[in-house]
């Protein structure tokens, strides 16, 4: 990992842990659910870029933080799913127990099925959150301006984390997500979907 992978992890955690606080004093005023899904979603990875910029790269061959970082999208599209589609949530808060329950038994125990359950709930979680801020911003226009930056934060999690996926499993993403390659991007890319998120999710907490 150079220095610069580090500085960019080091802003990277400093964006999650404004939207973190951010969130908190929104959760303080209305006590809603989907706050505390996005901030735990932030801190997972506010704690996982800690960990890179200390432990390097190699923690990324780690199936528990590979579990772990799960966290991460599952917890965003919940918050998504709650704040705007109540009526789907329960459902989906199966789903996304089910898929974290199947990641960290297939990741642990260095199942085949590691490389169908990482893609699947990972692709699924990532639709969402691309998905969802997109049609809400463009679609039914009832989300404020600027909340489908979201939606970008979640195409690049959805990206990253598939082609992260395929790598582990041994099948480089079109042959183009190579090892090398992904850890080339992987810092960078991290930002830049932090950035957007917090760009997002700011115009949303900004118009109450």
């Amino acid at each position: 990992m150079t220095m610069l992978d580090r500085v960019l992890l080091l802003l990277t955690g400093l964006s999650a842990v404004y939207l973190i606080w951010r969130f908190w004093g929104r959760y303080s005023k209305n006590k809603a659910l989907h706050d505390l899904y996005y901030m735990t979603g932030f801190a997972v990875l506010f704690v996982s870029g800690v960990l890179l910029i200390f432990g390097g790269w190699g923690l990324l061959a780690s199936p528990l933080v590979l579990t772990v970082a799960s966290l991460i999208p599952l917890n965003i599209s919940m918050g998504l799913m709650n704040q705007f589609l109540p009526q789907y949530k329960k459902a989906y808060s199966w789903f996304a127990l089910v898929g974290f329950l199947a990641i960290a038994v297939t990741s642990i125990s260095g199942m085949a099925l590691k490389s169908v359950a990482v893609p699947v709930f990972h692709g699924v979680a990532g639709l969402i959150i691309f998905g969802l801020p997109l049609y809400l911003c463009f679609g039914t226009k009832t989300a404020p301006k600027g909340f489908g930056a979201v939606g970008i934060g979640g195409m690049l999690i959805g990206i990253g984390g598939i082609a992260l996926a395929f790598y582990k499993a041994g099948k480089p993403l079109f042959g183009i997500f190579t090892g090398e390659f992904i850890l080339m991007i992987l810092a960078p890319l991290l930002l830049l979907m932090t950035l957007a998120y917090t760009f997002g999710f700011m115009k949303d907490i900004k118009a109450g």
